[in-house]
C-alpha cells in the first residue's frame, strides 16, 4: 500500500482530499513540519529530503510536489475519473493546469503576499491580474477548470483560496468556483480530519 506523509492544515491537505475522492487505499501518516509561525519541527519519520509534505511512497517510487503526486495517483486510480489519461480528451488541459499551479498560481500569490514586485518577475510569470484572467477564462466555459468535469486540477488550483479567502478576487466566476469546490463532501471531511488532529 502507498503511504502519504501528511501534516494537518498544510499543502498536503489537498492530497488527503484527492485520496478521498479516488476511494484509494493509501495510508495517510501524520508527521510534523516546521510552520511559518515557528511551531512544529522536522520529523525524523518523514522521508522527504527537505522535511516537507506531501511525500508519497509507493514501493520503490518516491514522489514529492503536489502536482506530481496528483498526476501519479489519478493515473494509478483512474477508475475514479479524477484526471484524463494519456490519449483521452482533456489530458492536455489537465496537465497544463497541474503545472500552471506550481509555475504561476502559487508563485504569484506568494510574491503578492510577500509584497515582492519586479519587472523581471512579471515578464517571466506575469502577475495576479493575468493569472486570475486565465482562471476566469477557463471557468467561463464550465463549472470546473476542465469544463463539465471536476478533476484533481480543481483541487490543486483552488487550495490556496480555501485556506486564505482574502486571496479570492472580486470576480464572480472565481468566487463561485471556490464555493463549489469548498462545498464538496471530500473537502469538508478533510477539514474536519485536520481540525481533529490539530485539537488532539
Amino acid at each position: 500500500m502507498a503511504t502519504l506523509f501528511h501534516s494537518h492544515n498544510s499543502r498536503s491537505s489537498a492530497l488527503v482530499t484527492l485520496i478521498d475522492e479516488l476511494g484509494a487505499e493509501v495510508e495517510i501518516r501524520e508527521v510534523t513540519i516546521p510552520r511559518i509561525d515557528g511551531s512544529g519541527g522536522r520529523d525524523p519519520a518523514n522521508p522527504h529530503p527537505e522535511g516537507k509534505v506531501p511525500y508519497l511512497v509507493d514501493g520503490d517510487e518516491h514522489l514529492r510536489e503536489r502536482g506530481a503526486i496528483m498526476l501519479y495517483l489519478t493515473d494509478k486510480f483512474h477508475e475514479a475519473g479524477m484526471g484524463p489519461l494519456a490519449g483521452q480528451p482533456g489530458r492536455g488541459a489537465y496537465l497544463s493546469w497541474l503545472f500552471y499551479y506550481h509555475s504561476v498560481i502559487e508563485t504569484v500569490l506568494l510574491l503578492d503576499f510577500a509584497q515582492v514586485n519586479h519587472p523581471a518577475l512579471q515578464a517571466a510569470i506575469r502577475d495576479s491580474s493575468v493569472m486570475f484572467g486565465q482562471l476566469e477564462a477557463a471557468l467561463s466555459t464550465g463549472p470546473w477548470l476542465l469544463g463539465e468535469r471536476f478533476s484533481a486540477a480543481d483541487l490543486l488550483c483552488v487550495s490556496p483560496f480555501l485556506w486564505f479567502p482574502d486571496f479570492i478576487p472580486d470576480m464572480p466566476l472565481i468566487r463561485d468556483w471556490v464555493a463549489r469546490c469548498g462545498a464538496r463532501p471530500s473537502i469538508q471531511r478533510t477539514l474536519a480530519r485536520d481540525a481533529a488532529v490539530a485539537a488532539a
